[in-house]
């Protein structure tokens, strides 16, 4: 009998084990932007090697056109591990750099961890504003995503789990395909058009929700982005606007927005939380007190931010969502 209960005391005691949630803490911040400039050149905050090299254990393919338009041909990578034997969740990451620069090689920070986690992990170039305006960039992000489902087979994804992620001008992007998918008014640009652009996650880290405010129509990016000002077309700016295509059919969101960020305002991810919640969508929202746009180039920040991640993904790509 004593051994019996002590069976039933493990028993429970390791399922509570399971379903504790072990707290994750945000890195300390900074006062302002001098602080954490004299931080990095005293050598005591480090920055994420942005430019990491491709691990033996990592199958890389990359440079694959998946699209042509006439400004030049749109490519992306796609990372998985090779210890893969049958299809994983797929993770597309969208670089930012204010719609006007960047580059699909400025998140392997991101695919690479990721794909020795077990997904499979893409990340795309799209047309900068100089080349073609809005919604020219999140015609190509539509694209992409339907080339990826496209062609899951042949890279081993399994194309009913899918997440989005993307910071600052990538965090805007990523938004408006969750927000809009299957909507015709975004998609008229792309091939396969029967195939499914739904996502079942997303992360916004410091994207723009809102480009009808004072802030972000006084920004020299917003009217290249959109080809023309505010006062001459009002309307366009809001149908730029991902919160605008908010519904409580929305897929999970994860949003990361640092308390100082001057390109774009925390102001904008406030919102956006209190317009999810207005909407049912599942979210979390991780306020970071004291750092500024591109955080997570900061270890510290880039730590946190996938242990976050982790998480989320486990819950919403992986199934744990119960």
């Amino acid at each position: 009998m004593k051994r019996l209960i002590l069976i039933i005391c493990i028993l429970f005691s390791s399922v509570f084990l399971q379903e504790k949630t072990v707290e994750i803490k945000p890195p300390r911040g900074y006062y302002n932007y001098t602080f954490i400039k004299w931080a990095v050149s005293l050598g005591w905050l480090e920055l994420v090697n942005t430019k990491p090299a491709i691990p033996n254990t990592i199958a890389a393919s990359q440079d694959i056109i998946y699209k042509k338009t006439d400004q030049r041909q749109l490519k992306l990578d796609i990372f998985k591990n090779k210890s893969l034997s049958k299809p994983a969740p797929l993770i597309i990451f969208i670089h930012g750099g204010s719609w006007t620069k960047g580059d699909k090689k400025d998140y392997f920070a991101y695919c690479l961890p990721y794909a020795e986690k077990g997904y499979v992990t893409a990340s795309l170039s799209y047309r900068f504003s100089q080349e073609a305006i809005f919604p020219a960039a999140l015609e190509d992000i539509i694209c992409g995503i339907r080339w990826l489902k496209k062609h899951s087979d042949e890279y081993g994804i399994d194309s009913s789990r899918v997440a989005l992620v993307g910071g600052s001008a990538g965090g805007h992007l990523a938004m408006m395909a969750a927000y809009t998918a299957d909507e015709p008014i975004f998609n008229s640009d792309c091939d396969d058009s029967d195939i499914s652009t739904t996502v079942q996650a997303i992360v916004n880290i410091y994207g723009p929700s809102d480009l009808t405010t004072d802030f972000a129509i006084s920004q020299s990016a917003t009217p290249k982005f959109m080809g023309t000002t505010f006062d001459e077309n009002p309307n366009k700016y809001k149908e730029a606007s991902p919160f605008i295509y908010i519904s409580n059919n929305d897929p999970p969101t994860l949003i990361f927005h640092g308390t100082i960020d001057k390109i774009v305002p925390v102001a904008q991810s406030d919102f956006l939380a209190k317009e999810l919640k207005k909407y049912n969508v599942y979210h979390e929202y991780h306020r970071l007190k004291g750092w500024p746009h591109t955080m997570d180039v900061a270890v510290p920040v880039n730590i946190y931010t996938q242990l976050v991640m982790d998480r989320f993904f486990q819950k919403w790509l992986r199934g744990d969502n119960n």
